[in-house]
């Protein structure tokens, strides 16, 4: 369990890591100081990640709980890989079409 717990405190930092390289401003978020329901990183406003970095995962539960866990006019999506595999992200479709509509509409109207 201390393992477990130890793999996935270093999988929210290489997440956040990986993200501040992309320009975006993330940091873990407050479960380490024993608050429940923050996500696992934070700083990517209306988005809520719940972060795993398992070999074997169930993604429904893993985004149930994110799911669970977000905050009214958040999108839960859960950010995971294996060992030596890149980071996936996972998302309902619902959410999905949902932004990409608005990224179309933005890029429709940029091109206007």
């Amino acid at each position: 369990m201390k393992n477990s717990r130890a793999k996935g405190a270093r999988g929210e930092r290489e997440l956040s890591n990986l993200l501040k390289e992309h320009g975006f401003s993330t940091r873990r978020g407050q479960q380490y100081c024993g608050a429940n329901g923050d996500a696992d990183v934070v700083g990517l406003p209306g988005i809520h990640i719940e972060c795993k970095r398992v070999e074997k995962l169930n993604i429904y539960n893993a985004l149930t709980q994110a799911e669970n866990d977000c905050k009214e006019n958040e999108v839960p999506v859960v950010m995971h890989r294996k060992d030596r595999e890149k980071w996936i992200v996972t998302m309902s479709l619902d959410d999905w079409i949902e932004m990409y509509k608005k990224l179309n509409q933005v890029t429709c109207s940029e091109k206007k």
